[in-house]
């Protein structure tokens, strides 16, 4: 896809997270770090869902495949500085972000539409989160914790990459690139309706 409006602003995105998001979350660490290692759970389980439901698209199933056991080592990480901290992983909650855009995928319509639809809200979700490490990689107090943080922006910033790349091999570019804004615009309307809380990655 043609980079141009991908980079509109960070990773395409065009509602920057409010700064302080971060504050609320320094201050709820429990919290963020529990929902964290869920996301990295959830991100591993939908891309074997992924390599389930297309298992006959060679590149999706080789490509996908090592990224399900970098999301469980994700999770891992997380579980371990959580328990580093003496803190304990609660339970799963609702992702309502994650919730709301599945709202917008296309009801019925065509295999390419679902491939389609699947890979680029999953490219979206990757995209998000990478923007919200950024912001715990710079605003957080804590250098150790910035530093963990960076790591798993660069991380998530590969994924998204990887999503685009396969929506591009199996289906025509410009196509993409418009129902891709269409997810953009989507987005933007969520995170502007969605409440402020720390306690959530999304």
């Amino acid at each position: 896809m043609d980079s141009t409006p991908v980079q509109k602003n960070i990773l395409g995105l065009q509602l920057p997270t409010d700064p302080r998001w971060v504050d609320l979350a320094s201050i709820s660490l429990e919290d963020i770090l529990t929902d964290h290692a869920w996301c990295e759970q959830k991100a591993a389980t939908s891309c074997i869902s992924l390599i389930q439901r297309y298992s006959g698209l060679e590149r999706l199933v080789t490509d996908l495949s090592p990224i399900v056991t970098e999301e469980w080592g994700h999770f891992r990480l997380v579980l371990a500085e959580l328990q580093k901290r003496g803190l304990r992983l609660g339970r799963q909650r609702k992702d309502l972000y994650v919730n709301q855009l599945m709202e917008f995928q296309i009801k019925g319509g065509s295999d390419d539409e679902r491939l389609l639809d699947r890979l680029l809200q999953f490219a979206l979700i990757e995209a998000r989160s990478c923007e919200r490490f950024k912001r715990l990689s710079e605003g957080l107090e804590d250098e150790y914790l910035r530093q963990f943080y960076r790591r798993f922006m660069e991380s998530e910033a590969g994924h998204y990459h990887l999503f685009i790349e396969l929506a591009e091999t199996y289906l025509d570019k410009e196509i993409v690139r418009r129902r891709w804004k269409e997810w953009l615009e989507f987005e933007t309307g969520v995170m502007a309706s969605s409440e402020l809380r720390g306690d959530r990655i999304h």
